[in-house]
């Protein structure tokens, strides 16, 4: 994490590629999230109910709490990773703008969100489902175009 204690990423040379090759990752790994959450629990209110509940007309089981546990582990150790390590490089490229103190905190929040969501879908009322999909998709795409704009920043402004 040297990138931190550098005081103008865009001037050092040696760390500009690995910096787009960080951002890059974490752009890759947001758009595969996707497709894995489509083929494990489901993208969307329906699917995530019939993961979480089950469906006794097309005979599926609902996911067992010990799955259910470890999917919410697992997330909450990739989204902190993801999330912390873009937001480092994020800020340092984008100083303290307003902007990029909105989306940060936009993006932040609505992954907490995200997991809180889930679990409370799964413990207490599928009523949060909904709730889930948004905060999933918001902080996705704020974290997509933080990626996104961190590269541009670091090579074109």
């Amino acid at each position: 994490m040297r990138f931190t204690l550098i005081k103008d990423l865009k001037q050092d040379r040696a760390m500009r590629p690995i910096m787009s090759g960080l951002l890059i990752f974490i752009l890759l790994y947001l758009l595969a999230d996707f497709f894995v959450k489509y083929a494990s629990i489901g993208l969307f209110s329906e699917t995530l109910t019939h993961t979480l509940l089950g469906n006794a007309d097309e005979f599926l089981d609902p996911i067992t709490q010990a799955s259910f546990l470890e999917h919410l582990h697992t997330e909450t150790f990739f989204l902190m990773m993801i999330l912390l390590t873009l937001s480092a490089v994020f800020m340092r490229l984008w100083h303290t703008t307003p902007f990029a103190l909105i989306l940060l905190n936009i993006t932040m929040l609505s992954a907490l969100l995200s997991l809180l969501a889930l679990a409370l879908s799964y413990y207490s009322s599928i009523g949060f489902i909904n709730l889930y999909v948004v905060s999933y998709f918001t902080w996705h795409l704020g974290a997509i175009f933080m990626s996104i704009s961190s590269l541009y920043r670091l090579y074109f402004d």
